[in-house]
């Protein structure tokens, strides 16, 4: 990168991870907090759906928004709304007034501002990083929110998840830093899109981006398998983890945290090999053969475990291979879609490839409280076979989804791969 735009990155890539990590450590507490109000599985995934499903309904809209306006304006709205939100939680919090449906209507809050937050976000790495560097940033942001991952759930608990106030207070801080630092520190060079207000109507953006990816196919299918993969992903990692940790350890916050630090370790080695250019040449064998490893290694050995030592190197097979899943996609994004339309691109994308989530996160939790936490309690012969592989007990019904999602993951990555409009991209040279 040359020296200036180097330096706007790393200072604007730094704010941007100062406030994950404040955000991400109020939505770690949260978790716990209504887990151990309801000891649901449900109850955390209809916090997680809140999030998602007004993010994947707007991210229709959202992408002609991000490429008219001025992309560092919509990332400071969006932080300060948030930033609104979480004083809202410590309002409620200081009252003794906080109940999980105040929490779902926060996230959904969040979730509406980040289908343009994130847009604005993919659109100012494009800007500000040079095109042989898009690997290496890839790298950096997988780095930057693993290591968010790794120590958000750490100081958390240090600070004890009783203490919600407290966790809170920081993210508001981190949420000051962030915003002066982009206000002030930092120089996004873009060009905006003239348009005619009268003949802008809401779903241009998203038709228009449908039809780059109508000429671009083997993009579009990248997408469409991404959407399959984070179905797999959200029935159980990014769902019933936590459940189903708190339930086999007795409620035992300290190893979920810890479980929780080693996935986001996982993803800071991944991210430091992505940065350093220690990834595959092809680029599509590095997306779906990371998943594959992910889900065959990862789910199988989460589900099989029972202790934290095992649940730990589940964690690590599942998170190193994720931010080479995310290098190769964003290169081959970047390198096909010009500039001037990334904004919508990467909306479209968002809408697709997230569209899964939402149902994939009430379905697992719908499954784990009500057919295989119920189906491993009831002695049968198939479920005695499965005690043996998972064990019994509370958790033990969400270990066996770990399993399915495992084999079902890994084989929908393989099968995704050989699709012929992906391969097709390989053949013709498109990135």
């Amino acid at each position: 990168m040359k020296d200036k735009k180097k330096n706007d990155y790393i200072i604007f890539w730094l704010s941007q991870a100062v406030s994950q990590l404040g955000s991400s450590m109020t939505s770690y507490a949260l978790i716990i907090w209504s887990y151990k109000q309801t000891h649901s599985a449900m109850s955390v995934s209809i916090m997680t759906f809140c999030s998602y499903l007004p993010y994947v309904l707007i991210s229709i809209f959202a992408g002609s928004f991000v490429d008219k306006h001025t992309k560092k304006r919509i990332l400071l709205i969006s932080d300060t709304i948030a930033a609104c939100c979480s004083v809202a939680v410590f309002v409620l919090l200081s009252f003794n007034a906080l109940q999980i449906w105040h929490i779902y209507i926060v996230n959904a809050i969040v979730g509406f501002m980040n289908a343009f937050q994130s847009p604005a976000t993919s659109v100012v790495i494009g800007i500000m990083v040079p095109k042989d560097k898009y690997e290496q940033a890839s790298g950096m942001d997988s780095f930057a929110s693993n290591l968010v991952t790794f120590v958000a759930p750490m100081l958390a608990g240090i600070l004890s998840f009783s203490n919600l106030r407290m966790i809170i207070f920081i993210d508001l801080i981190t949420f000051i830093f962030a915003t002066v630092i982009l206000a002030f520190l930092v120089e996004i060079k873009e060009k905006l899109i003239n348009i005619n207000i009268k003949r802008d109507r809401k779903l241009d953006g998203f038709m228009e981006g449908y039809a780059f990816l109508k000429v671009h196919k083997g993009i579009f299918y990248i997408m469409l398998s991404m959407s399959f993969i984070n179905f797999f992903s959200r029935l159980t990692y990014e769902n019933i983890l936590s459940p189903m940790i708190l339930a086999r350890t007795d409620g035992n916050s300290a190893i979920l945290g810890f479980v929780s630090g080693i996935l986001g370790v996982g993803g800071i080695l991944g991210g430091l090999f992505v940065s350093i250019g220690k990834t595959p040449k092809d680029n599509l064998k590095m997306i779906y053969y990371s998943a594959g490893i992910s889900f065959l290694m990862g789910d199988l050995l989460m589900g099989i475990g029972r202790n934290i030592y095992v649940w730990s190197l589940a964690g690590l097979a599942a998170s190193i291979p994720i931010p080479f899943i995310t290098a190769g996609q964003k290169i081959i994004m970047y390198k096909t879609v010009p500039k001037e339309i990334q904004g919508r691109i990467f909306a479209v994308r968002n809408a697709i490839q997230y569209s899964s989530i939402p149902v994939g996160i009430l379905l697992g939790g719908y499954l784990a409280d009500y057919v295989f936490e119920p189906f491993m309690e009831s002695q049968n012969t198939a479920s005695m076979i499965l005690q043996k592989i998972v064990g019994s007990g509370p958790g033990s019904g969400m270990a066996v989804m770990f399993l399915c999602t495992g084999v079902l993951g890994s084989l929908s990555s393989y099968i995704c791969y050989r699709n012929k409009n992906i391969q097709m991209l390989n053949v013709n040279k498109k990135f």
